[in-house]
């Protein structure tokens, strides 16, 4: 009899715990799904059958009317945002209250490699974003670009070798090669060459970083259903000896100097010969109402964090957004011919060659990125979390500190609400005499606001001049595997990825003039 009594105690109790939260929006009439004990609305995320950008995709068509939709990931209530003025009042206007991303389940123990400018929130986040911005200024820029030009040459010759024996070739392999070996070059100096090298340990490590297996999605189930017992579990140790070994080796061949070469190490270097990062807090407040003095000191780890996410954001979202164009381009011959009679015009008044002025100036070929950034972003959703309580008032709905808010761009951005005819790939949407500025809260690839993409301009110059590279020497055509709308990895988290890569047909232009 006690033994029932117990088991009955036991499950009464985790029916509780599991449940703990299931009342949140119902209580603020908000509408959305019925909750699972446990796993909340996020059951198929777990189980590994749809992303989060999936699911909160799928949430923002099921509610049409709605201007925002409840959620729960795992008993955790989160908020999906289907009303661009809200976005707007989150990410710029009332920034002060949603400052954070919320990415860090562990907040009083962060682990080393998320304390980055992605991951990184309050003052760790802002001293960052303060010392670090000067690094992607026009002159720094213009000056990486020689480097650019010569991994965009090498980009070149590994699609000539492939096309000149027929052969199929997986845009986003090759994209994310071009793309890892221009980030060895203008982040660390250097030389990786992994569009030579087919098992470039470099490659591997970017590809690793990306690769969620069974272990990482058991241990994000467990840290959300249960944070309180298993929030210390790490997730990064699969890459961390790799990019600790990285950084090491790099600091020791400069002697833990500037070495001149303005790379992204010299950048972080130079910050920790500064000395303390000193700034407003974004965090505490002195009872007059003015923000207390933050201080942060630049050490090894802190730089092996940067390294981490500048190699893991430009190397996956780049590979994505170009391998995406090239894919749509492969399905439009039209406009892919704009494209490479715009690139051989432009080329021609730069002796041919690549070089930084000649990409500011193909502009069509900039509407066609972003139009296809539009039809499948990256980062498909942005994401914050409310710092302090707030209030919706033309919502009249308060929401907690802590609770996050979900921004499924993916769905926004295809919603003939606010692009007509969104399934039909016309890349002059983007001439500037046609774009919508009512749409700057709607097509955010990039997000808005100040924690908008810190590396925005070095992304986008590095990406259209690896397609400049391709085009004005290939035209892409479908190859007989592929897929007109590629499968989205359920398994993608924050950077969407397809599945079985982007097979295409590269197919050699014949010399101009």
């Amino acid at each position: 009899m006690l033994a029932v009594i117990i088991v009955v105690i036991v499950v009464l109790v985790l029916y509780l715990y599991g449940t703990r939260n299931f009342k949140y929006w119902e209580r603020n009439q908000v509408k959305h799904d019925e909750p699972v004990i446990f796993f909340g609305n996020n059951t198929r995320n777990y189980l590994m059958q749809k992303s989060v950008c999936q699911l909160a995709v799928e949430m923002y068509w099921k509610y049409p009317n709605e201007k925002v939709v409840g959620f729960y990931r795992a008993s955790r209530p989160e908020l999906i945002i289907r009303d661009p003025d809200i976005a707007k009042r989150i990410l710029t206007t009332d920034f002060a209250s949603f400052y954070p991303r919320g990415l860090n389940m562990n907040t009083d123990e962060i682990e080393p490699l998320l304390r980055n400018l992605f991951f990184a929130d309050g003052d760790l986040w802002r001293l960052l974003r303060q010392r670090m911005t000067p690094a992607f200024t026009s002159g720094k820029l213009k000056a990486m670009f020689p480097l650019i030009v010569e991994r965009a040459e090498r980009l070149q010759a590994r699609a000539l070798n492939a096309a000149s024996e027929g052969q199929e070739i997986d845009a986003r392999d090759l994209m994310a090669r071009y793309t890892t070996d221009f980030i060895g070059a203008c982040g660390f100096g250097l030389d990786s060459d992994s569009l030579k090298e087919e098992n470039s340990a470099f490659r591997k490590l970017g590809a690793n970083i990306f690769q969620a297996g069974v272990k990482e999605i058991f241990i994000v189930v467990l840290k959300e259903v249960f944070p309180s017992i298993f929030n210390k579990l790490k997730l990064m140790t699969r890459v961390e000896k790799g990019i600790y070994q990285l950084v090491n080796e790099v600091l020791r061949q400069r002697n833990y100097e500037p070495s001149g070469r303005n790379d992204f190490i010299d950048l972080l270097l130079e910050c920790k010969k500064k000395g303390t990062i000193v700034g407003d807090s974004i965090e505490r407040m002195k009872p007059d109402g003015k923000p207390e003095i933050a201080t942060l000191e630049m050490n090894e780890d802190l730089i092996a964090a940067q390294v981490f996410v500048f190699f893991a954001a430009g190397f996956e979202t780049s590979s994505s957004a170009t391998s995406f164009t090239l894919h749509e381009l492969a399905h439009h011959p039209d406009v892919q011919n704009k494209v490479q009679e715009e690139i051989d015009s432009v080329l021609e008044r730069y002796d041919n060659k690549l070089s930084y002025d000649a990409i500011k100036e193909m502009h069509y070929l900039e509407w066609t990125f972003k139009e296809a950034m539009r039809i499948f972003p990256s980062l498909g959703f942005l994401i914050r979390q409310c710092a302090k309580k707030y209030t919706f008032e033309d919502l009249n709905l308060t929401i907690d500190e802590g609770v996050r808010v979900i921004i499924p761009i993916q769905a926004m951005q295809n919603d003939s609400k606010y692009f007509d005819n969104p399934n039909e790939f016309r890349p002059e949407r983007f001439d500037p005499n046609n774009f919508n500025a009512d749409n700057k809260y709607v097509y955010l690839p990039f997000g808005v606001g100040p924690r908008a993409c810190i590396g925005e301009r070095l992304g986008l110059m590095q990406s259209l001049a690896g397609l400049a590279a391709v085009l004005s020497r290939f035209t892409v055509r479908p190859a007989p595997s592929t897929l007109r709308h590629p499968i989205i990895n359920p398994t993608s988290g924050i950077v969407q990825t397809v599945k079985g890569g982007l097979p295409l047909l590269f197919l050699e232009r014949k010399p101009r003039g």
